[in-house]
């Protein structure tokens, strides 16, 4: 007997084909929550992965050595796939990788004048930007972030201590002769189909020399972050407003903001954290909300500080200097700096319209990663956001490259656009706004997600430090990477296998 199996998932459906003549036979379940369903035909039972599909090994290129990036190439040479990461910095690393010089950036981020739309620098981390996670849930599956005499030992540490993890990370699993450093990509388009089988044209340019290089690939794995290009309010007067705007993509210390009356726009943590950096220094800091349901923590803070004032949204920015909020009050201010938040951008990606970002939705996109048109040939790992990362990161490389192989199979183009048009129906009908449709916070899709490939769930411990530290900063907005409460939480997930199996 020969069967036919079709895997569902939801309404997902993927179908390896044999001979003709098949009917139904019965259905089971796997403890991933597929289903199978057998239909029997004249020959023995297929696998639904053949060898020969199993060993296919592909040239594949990955555009950015973050840590997105950096697991992808891993993951993708654990699978036999040739690798080959363009960097556009001169190390690993990608957000993490601190960049003090900013001068030459446009102070609100905007690319307009720049070539391709690219900005001049990458990163928007600030000089004294702490982790709001603790170390412990933020390691890869395999390889945890633990503290190293001689560096920073903190729970919350600096964000060098980041980048020196994934340096660690980088040379654990020989990473580096991957990378090609100091190479900014300029196009990225697909070649014209021959015999069914598609590639991409991928041309760089060396910025040292100049030296610029077209090469073929057979597929493309998109992890270039989305913490580097600024988004900004639409604010009446904003164009024509005369003094100092920036954004806090080329904010790096307060000491050029001593005296001065600030409005800082935004109240996500990096707006928390950058206004109570600027209270020490500043003559006045006037924090813009979309909500003045604050949490308590953010309340103790500007009962603390005098100089510290909240305000509804900005209304107008007039000639004369004043901030005008929408509930009349307003305030002449020497500088705005928008704490706004960041969009999705590929300057470099030319696919005909194929895939879009519209108001930060990045589409259409199968379960966030592959288009799909052009699946699984090309693939985005880490758009997401509000999520423990590094674990996501790396079992949405796993199934790429799973799927690059032959291991793993994906449903057909018009099943996988019917499920992208479902899950952004489910957003719509939550009035989550179209640029939040990546913002997924939600541990049960994690689950879900890793349930593709057999990657194992996030740990119970990840999940309730992750609650615990939130919790924290919501009340103790000043203190919590100091000082907590989560003891024995902590020595759970110290005693775990993830901690414990160093050497597995």
């Amino acid at each position: 007997m020969t069967y036919r199996v079709v895997v569902v998932r939801k309404s997902y459906i993927s179908t390896i084909k044999t001979t003709s003549g098949e009917r139904p036979h019965k259905e089971t379940k796997s403890r991933s929550h597929f289903k199978f369903i057998f239909l029997q035909t004249n020959k023995n039972m297929v696998s639904v992965t053949s060898e020969a599909s199993r060993s296919r090994s592909k040239k594949v290129c990955v555009i950015g050595a973050g840590p997105a990036g950096l697991v992808s190439a891993r993951e993708l040479r654990k699978e036999g796939h040739k690798v080959v990461v363009l960097e556009q910095n001169g190390d690993v690393g990608g957000q993490w990788l601190y960049q003090p010089n900013v001068e030459e950036e446009d102070p609100l981020g905007r690319s307009s004048g720049s070539i391709n739309g690219e900005l001049k620098v990458h990163s928007s981390i600030y000089s004294s930007l702490r982790l709001t996670s603790p170390r412990e849930i933020m390691g890869y599956s395999d390889f945890p972030f633990l503290a190293k005499k001689g560096r920073d030992m903190r729970r919350f540490p600096g964000h060098k201590e980041l980048w020196l993890y994934l340096k660690d990370f980088c040379e654990a699993f020989g990473l580096r002769e991957m990378i090609r450093f100091n190479v900014k990509v300029e196009f990225v388009r697909e070649e014209e189909e021959e015999d069914d089988v598609r590639r991409w044209i991928v041309r760089s340019k060396e910025k040292l020399n100049g030296k610029v290089l077209e090469e073929i690939f057979d597929a493309v794995v998109v992890a270039t972050g989305h913490y580097s290009h600024p988004r900004l309010p639409n604010i009446k007067g904003m164009d024509f407003w005369k003094r100092k705007q920036i954004h806090s993509h080329v904010y790096r210390v307060p000491d050029p903001f001593r005296n001065e009356v600030v409005v800082v726009v935004g109240n996500s943590m990096s707006g928390q954290d950058i206004s109570m950096e600027l209270v020490e220094v500043a003559k006045e800091v006037h924090l813009s909300s979309k909500t003045l349901d604050i949490s308590s923590g953010l309340s103790k803070v500007i009962s603390k500080h005098p100089n510290l004032l909240i305000h509804p949204q900005i209304e107008s920015l007039e000639n004369d200097g004043r901030v005008i909020f929408v509930d009349g009050s307003w305030v002449v201010a020497d500088t705005i700096l928008y704490c706004t938040g960041y969009s999705y951008k590929f300057p470099f990606l030319e696919s005909k319209g194929r895939i879009e970002v519209d108001d930060d939705r990045v589409g259409p996109l199968f379960e966030h990663t592959f288009p799909p048109c052009l699946s699984p040939y090309l693939s985005f790992v880490g758009i997401p956001r509000k999520l423990i990362g590094f674990p996501f990161f790396e079992a949405q490389a796993k199934w790429i490259a799973q799927v690059l192989s032959g291991k793993s199979s994906l449903p057909s183009s018009d099943q996988m656009l019917q499920s992208v048009a479902e899950f952004y129906r489910s957003r719509d009908l939550a009035g989550v706004p179209k640029h939040n449709t990546h913002d997924i916070a939600d541990f049960t899709y994690c689950d879900k997600y890793a349930d593709y490939v057999g990657f194992p769930h996030l740990e119970e411990w990840r999940k309730l430090l992750c609650l615990s530290a939130l919790n924290n900063s919501q009340e103790n907005l000043e203190t919590y990477r100091d000082s907590w409460d989560d003891h024995e939480l902590l020595q759970e997930a110290l005693q775990s296998s993830h901690f414990t199996n160093l050497n597995s």
